[in-house]
């Protein structure tokens, strides 16, 4: 039945299908002609000024690098979207003032104009036309699903499809009436090309292409002929433009034009479509059959949330993070700690017997086998292919000639940062908590919103916790995740009972752990000091005395690895920390684990002068999050007064300072959105340096020498310039420097720090002025050129309505009639969409009265537009640039002189490398530690046949499912195929020892 409803319910889908697949038509076609027509051409008058062809060059290369990043991207977000469009447009605007295209025979003034006046029509039209749908919807004339509405990306795209039509069509065919036999029909006709086409004595390649030619103009004459003349249409006759008489015509025309009808059938198509769409219901009346809706399953794909965008100028939720931040570190810091509020209410006096915090359900079992990961919540694809990996009841790994089996761990154990960049319900659900539901569902009667206030809630049938046989799951904060001052901590993990299918009992954001044979797990919570308070201390001071024995072992889980980082950073921190391991662990601390770092790293003890406090140190922090470099901590060896040695890196030291190259390569393809931070700080450098009006005297030398020489001494002057008399700019220039100052680690020297900032930005600058001197002097070539500012704002438009009465004739008056309709609104809104449309004979003009009169002879909605016009070209030209200069700072950095390691990496937004540490309690006590990766995380993912169709009842929980994952690998290999060991150590229990007590105080 639920199989049945999903078919009949199933709505027919709208995307963009119907628009691509016609501008592909549409491209084809127009290669077709503009090959029939101009292929000799262009061969024979192949325009050889290199000063063209370069400037061609540059212009295609700018825009290409610019649009890069969003090739072959969805259109979603906005952003991508809207730059595809922006390009369009300013690439354009720009190709048709460049000679060349005419010799082709190819004029793209009467193309662009063409297709404004189109667009504005088709697009207004269609806009009323809607407006009417909606509204016999509302007056329930149309069927239900009219509800819902059209969306505008959808009816701009299809405007612009339309549009583009007309204009190829136009292009090639023109607008001329065709007076021909009524005996021949289209079939004749189209049977005669057909067989012009093959016919057997042209039948090579030179003679088809010598042939092209006459076939395209039988299609122009035939197949696109005009539908009719305007008698056969009376009603139509004064609401049609006719078209202008072919050679072989004689006298006025009274042919309705090929182009308006050609637009007029595309209209009613669109319309067609739309209502046989939402107005009968083509989801109700055609239902999915059970074979379509089995093949429909096969292309379901989850909706996972991409890498967080660190660089990006436009989330939304970077600027939340950082705002979170500063009101974090002002006010909870040192003023209101969340772990002072939990000590308060705890209910038990003696916190040490408290099962708010100590936890010994699972002391009992002979062996135990439980998992570790740290960071996750950052891309979607990289959580859950961890996840999947800990939700399969077992894995089975090829070691050394032999399988080794890994039972699903019955406790997993979370380091911290469950999700980025900040604590908010959505970074959480989207995340955090759907990728681990996908991998492991949660019971039937789970309900997100519910909140839990006595735990532990266990199933139905299970009367103690320590009876439960499912997997379970602690964890402890982050930094990330103490943001927000621990609020959504507290309400998605204390106060909730599933993560998925692993169940939480879980009540405080520390806790301890007691194990079986001997073992403990100590959870820390550190907030964003870098260590533990006096209340927590003291819960775990008690617990060393009074419950841990002398021949205990302990694994401390803190999310910082501060061993690691106090090296780095020359600092010391976790002073609460080191005294408890120090003082009352003592030696009995067999391993620290942590995140933070989004590496692997395993260092042991291997010489001791002063007692081992900690055998081993772990790092893992795979569990999501991008990838961070392990070369940078090469040289770590010393911690407690204890050497350690370097035991195992995941990636290796030589594969991760190869990995840093990609910000040279990467950076800009993977943090597109920083484009509007960059391209509008390198418009503020030379803000005051538009225009450079005696730039062409650049090209005044004889040489190409003396040219390059001219150009740097130009850029010399306008560095000079910036600093002697600008304002704008020189205030940009010192902010430039300030913040590059400060950008650089205190890892570093304040000498090397002011060396390296200085360097930074200067490199910043001098591109910036490079590329206003490439920009104004392509401008002063077209203007000294004749091909910008030859008359006005309104060249486009002037031309374009004087072709119009040539091409387009209008003997009824339905311009005019228009005109006075609209209260002269139809030829004003064309006449400024082509004003604004024209950008670059808009700057040329504004920027020749600018070098005549000063631009004080401006009034100042004039200056604005002409800066807004220099900004929208310089900013497509520069984008690429400052993330090129950028990137390879990045790259300087992190593999010369070791800095930036978080900066470097976060750039990458690096899935792959994640792994997971799953460890074994032995009968013996003994403790084997293994750490499992993936090198590859699958981008994308299919729906699971045999999660599909294995039997599930009602209330059946999860965990006991053969096949719990919903999602498999679509492409390559699935995580669950390509799992290997990359770490294996076993650290042995301590010798009992007969003469001291358990929990004996020393």
């Amino acid at each position: 039945m639920e199989r049945m409803r999903n078919i009949l319910t199933h709505r027919y889908p709208y995307p963009h299908e119907h628009s691509r697949h016609f501008m592909i038509a549409v491209f084809a076609c127009w290669v077709f002609f503009i090959s029939s027509d101009n292929l000799q051409n262009l061969i024979m008058k192949l325009d050889k000024n290199f000063k063209w062809w370069s400037m061609y060059a540059c212009l295609i290369g700018f825009f290409y690098f610019f649009s890069s990043p969003f090739i072959r991207k969805t259109i979603k977000p906005n952003y991508s979207n809207f730059n595809r469009w922006y390009i369009a447009w300013i690439f354009l605007a720009a190709l048709y003032h460049l000679p060349s295209f005419q010799s082709m025979g190819l004029d793209l003034r009467m193309n662009l104009s063409l297709f404004l006046t189109i667009y504005i029509s088709s697009l207004i039209f269609l806009m009323v036309f809607h407006i009417i749908f909606l509204g016999l919807w509302y007056l329930g004339l149309v069927s239900r699903m009219a509800e819902k509405k059209p969306e505008l990306l959808t009816i701009i795209q299809n405007c612009a499809v339309i549009s583009i039509a007309c204009c190829v069509f136009y292009s090639h065919c023109g607008n001329r009436t065709v007076t021909r036999d009524k005996s021949i029909d289209r079939r004749t006709a189209s049977w005669i090309a057909f067989s012009l086409w093959t016919k057997h004595d042209d039948n090579t390649l030179i003679s088809r292409l010598l042939r092209m030619h006459k076939f395209k103009e039988q299609i122009c004459s035939s197949w696109f002929a005009p539908v009719g003349s305007a008698s056969d249409y009376p009603l139509l006759s004064k609401w049609a433009i006719y078209g202008e008489l072919s050679s072989n015509g004689s006298g006025s025309s009274n042919e309705i034009s090929p182009v308006y009808s050609l637009w007029a059938t595309f209209i009613g198509l669109y319309i067609a479509n739309y209502v046989v769409e939402r107005s009968t219901g083509w989801a109700l009346t055609h239902p999915l059959t059970i074979s379509e809706y089995e093949k429909l399953k096969k292309q379901l794909k989850p909706d996972f949330e991409d890498m967080v965008p660190w660089y990006s100028g436009t989330s939304t939720d970077l600027f939340k993070t950082v705002f979170d931040l500063m009101i974090s570190v002002t006010l909870f810091v040192g003023r209101f700690d969340m772990r002072m509020m939990q000590a308060a209410m705890n209910k038990t006096p003696d916190e040490a017997n408290s099962h708010d915090l100590l936890y010994d359900h699972l002391d009992e079992k002979d062996e135990l086998w439980f998992d570790f990961i740290a960071d996750t919540g950052d891309g979607g694809n990289s959580t859950y292919a961890v996840a999947r990996l800990l939700a399969q009841p077992s894995l089975v790994i090829k070691s050394d000639d032999s399988r080794l089996i890994f039972p699903r761990g019955q406790l997993l154990l979370i380091g911290g940062d469950l999700a980025y960049p900040n604590p908010s319900s959505f970074s959480y659900e989207r995340r955090f908590f759907c990728p681990f539901e996908y991998a492991l569902q949660p019971p039937a009667w789970y309900k997100p919103k519910h909140i839990a206030l006595e735990k532990p809630e266990l199933p139905l049938g299970v009367s103690e916790l320590r009876r439960y046989r499912g997997p379970q799951c602690f964890m402890i904060p982050g930094n990330h995740d103490w943001f927000d001052g621990l609020h959504t901590f507290m309400r998605y993990i204390c106060h909730k009972s599933w993560l998925g299918g692993w169940f939480l009992p879980q009540k405080k954001s520390y806790f301890a752990l007691k194990l079986p044979n001997g073992w403990w797990v100590f959870g820390l919570d550190q907030a964003l000091h870098g260590d533990i308070d006096v209340y927590q201390f003291k819960f775990f001071a008690e617990l060393c005395r009074q419950k841990i024995g002398e021949n205990d072992s302990v694994i401390v889980i803190t999310h910082e690895p501060n061993w690691l980082l106090d090296w780095y950073w020359g600092d010391k921190t976790g002073a609460n920390v080191a005294y408890l391991i120090q003082e009352y662990l003592r030696g009995r601390c067999k391993l620290r684990m942590a995140g933070d770092l989004h590496h692997y790293m395993r260092h042991s003890c291997v010489a001791s002068k002063e007692p081992v406090h900690v055998q081993h140190l772990l790092v893992n922090g795979c569990g999501g999050a991008f990838l961070h470099p392990t070369h940078v901590f090469e040289n770590f060896g010393v911690f407690y007064g204890n050497k350690y040695e370097t035991k195992s890196t995941y990636p290796s030291y030589n594969d991760s300072s190869k990995i840093a190259l990609g910000n040279i390569l990467k950076f800009r393809r993977k943090n597109w959105q920083f484009d509007v931070i960059g391209g509008f700080v390198y418009f503020v450098l030379v803000f005051s340096m538009f225009p450079q009006c005696d730039s062409f005297r650049i090209l005044h030398e004889d040489s190409w020498a003396g040219r390059v020489n001219g150009f740097f001494v130009a850029m010399w002057n306008a560095i000079f310039e910036i600093l002697e008399r600008s304002y704008v700019s020189l205030a940009g220039v010192v902010t430039l420097l300030m913040v590059s100052f400060f950008f650089v680690p205190t890892k570093l020297s304040r000498r090397r720090r002011a060396l390296l900032g200085f360097l930074h930005a200067a490199a910043h600058i001098t591109s910036a002025v490079l590329l206003m001197l490439l920009m104004e002097l392509a401008i002063e070539i077209c203007i000294r050129n004749h091909l910008l500012a030859t008359s006005g704002y309104h060249t486009l438009y002037e031309w374009y309505r004087k072709v119009e009465s040539e091409h387009f004739p209008d003997p009824t008056g339905l311009r005019t009639r228009l005109e006075h309709w609209t209260f002269g609104l139809y030829p004003a809104c064309i006449k400024y969409l082509m004003s604004a449309f024209d950008v670059p004979e808009v700057m040329a003009v504004t920027r020749s009265t600018i070098c005549r009169k000063g631009i004080e002879s401006l009034p100042r909605g004039g200056a604005i537009i002409y800066y807004v016009c220099v900004f929208l070209y310089f900013w497509v030209l520069s984008t690429p640039v400052v993330s090129l200069v950028f990137g390879s700072y990045l790259y300087v950095c992190i593999n010369w002189f070791h800095i930036h390691f978080d900066e470097a990496f976060s750039s990458l937004r690096i899935a792959n490398y994640k792994a997971f540490t799953r460890f074994h309690i032995k009968k013996n006590g003994d403790l084997e530690v293994f750490t499992l990766a993936v090198d590859k995380v699958p981008k994308d993912w299919m729906l699971d046949p045999d999660w599909d169709m294995e039997p599930k009842q009602p209330f059946q929980m999860s965990y006991t499912r053969k096949f719990p994952s919903k999602w498999r690998s679509a492409s390559g290999l699935d995580p669950i195929n390509s799992v290997r060991i990359i770490d294996r150590f076993v650290i042995p229990r301590t010798p009992p020892s007969p003469t001291t007590p358990v929990g004996s105080v020393r």
